[in-house]
């Protein structure tokens, strides 16, 4: 839709005056939502998910299976890779898939929201949270997946009251200044989102601490939960993805998004859209697993101008993940592809100045054979490339700057000398995955 659009133009208008930054509370939320009447009262089912890592596809495979099942689902994630309007997916009619909220229907509910603040001190995210609920209220659907934006206890998403489940998914250290720096203490902002009588589901979790936290705050709050490789488990086996619960056993068709991490992930979305009343069928579950798409998550980019500038027969990927949670499953996927088809990977790195660069890279040691970092052009936090090749050096990569992803390929494009086309991986932010899918015409749908 571009930044010309009315709704872009709307929210760059705030952007001049609203904080931009982190701010975490509820007071604020909770003053605006009152001024539009308490939007958030007004949903359907609502299916609410926390987490470090793997939140977003776990949105995506619910979405899917729920619209297989016919029913029509609203979706708020953030942020956008692209446009402001990929917050906002609203729920579509008689069994049609949903879609992105539409320019001008956006750029008046943002209006709306602005008048109703008034001179009030409010964050750009939390009125961008409100502008959800109120379009979510105001359009009927059987469902709303709302993915929170940061933490989860003082997070503007956690205004409702009665969800259908909350769902929290792999929990690592990020954001450390915002949340703490122990994973404990990160899980329990996450399980802030837990509510009496609430049904929890608790995704994969590869630390120990984290899972004690999560179950011991759903005890405490009296919700009913379920926890993976416990209550529920999935696994490949033979091209398939076997999922066993309570229920029974599914055999179902791998995933379509790619890497081992997404198997838990789309386990946790069977999990949890069960856990919130819904009973899709097994096939309806299988085309759900099979169809969901999460842009800028281990994306394949196979047209435009880097395909073009890349050796013949490259391989280039596209994700956003950016901590070192996110490099580890990143890096097995790579190796995966590694075992399959051997190519030299070549990594792309961009990355903002509040994430530990050098625990991300190491994840690719021994695997990368070089690393050209580049500058993110659409945030002034970006990490400066000279600084960031620094952390790869440290983390035992082979490392140099570049001016872009662009010069990058090129650069190794005109000193390919023959043997397998090399595999690019273009990691290390959302803005770097947006930048990118922006300039080859990929905004997301």
């Amino acid at each position: 839709m571009g930044e010309t659009s009315l709704a872009a133009a709307e929210i760059d208008r705030l952007l001049q005056h609203l904080p931009k930054g982190i701010d975490l509370g509820l007071d604020r939320i909770g003053r605006l939502l009152a001024a539009l009447g308490e939007p958030q009262r007004r949903l359907a089912p609502v299916i609410h998910v926390a987490g470090t890592n793997g939140k977003g596809s776990t949105v995506a495979f619910s979405r899917a299976i729920l619209e297989a099942a016919g029913q029509g689902v609203h979706v708020h994630t953030s942020p956008h890779l692209v446009d402001w309007h990929e917050r906002y997916r609203l729920a579509g009619q008689g069994g049609e898939r949903g879609a992105l909220v539409g320019d001008a229907v956006l750029a008046e509910t943002v209006r709306r929201a602005a008048e109703a603040n008034g001179d009030e001190t409010v964050t750009v995210f939390e009125l961008l949270t409100a502008v959800a609920f109120l379009l979510f209220s105001e359009h009927p659907a059987d469902a709303v997946l709302l993915e929170v934006g940061l933490g989860g206890r003082f997070d503007a998403t956690n205004v409702v009251e009665r969800p259908a489940v909350t769902t929290v998914t792999s929990i690592s250290l990020d954001h450390q200044a915002y949340l703490g720096d122990r994973v404990e203490l990160i899980a329990a902002e996450k399980a802030g989102i837990f509510k009496r009588g609430a049904p929890v589901v608790i995704g994969p979790q590869t630390e120990p601490a984290a899972l004690d936290v999560l179950r011991d705050k759903a005890a405490r709050t009296g919700a009913p939960v379920l926890v993976h490789g416990q209550d529920f488990h999935a696994f490949a086996e033979r091209g398939r993805l076997v999922y066993q619960d309570e229920f029974g056993l599914l055999d179902l068709a791998l995933p379509r998004l790619p890497g081992r991490h997404q198997i838990g992930n789309a386990a946790t979305a069977i999990a949890t859209v069960r856990a919130a009343g819904f009973t899709p069928t097994d096939a309806e579950i299988e085309r759900g697993i099979a169809a969901a798409e999460w842009p800028g998550r281990l994306q394949r980019i196979t047209a435009g101008p880097l395909v073009s500038l890349a050796p013949d027969g490259s391989e280039i990927w596209l994700d956003g993940g950016h901590n070192p949670g996110a490099g580890l499953v990143i890096a097995e996927a790579m190796a995966d592809m590694e075992e399959r088809v051997s190519r030299p990977l070549i990594l792309v790195a961009g990355m903002l100045n509040t994430k530990e660069p050098r625990r991300f890279f190491e994840a690719f040691a021994g695997m990368a054979r070089h690393v050209f970092t580049v500058p993110i052009h659409s945030s002034d936090a970006g990490v400066a490339p000279e600084a960031l090749a620094d952390a790869a050096l440290e983390a035992g990569l082979d490392a140099e700057p570049a001016t872009g992803v662009s010069a990058a390929v090129r650069r190794v494009a005109s000193h390919w000398a023959g043997g397998p086309a090399p595999r690019f991986l273009i990691c290390g932010s959302l803005y770097l995955a947006g930048d990118v899918l922006a300039e080859s015409g990929l905004a997301p749908r």
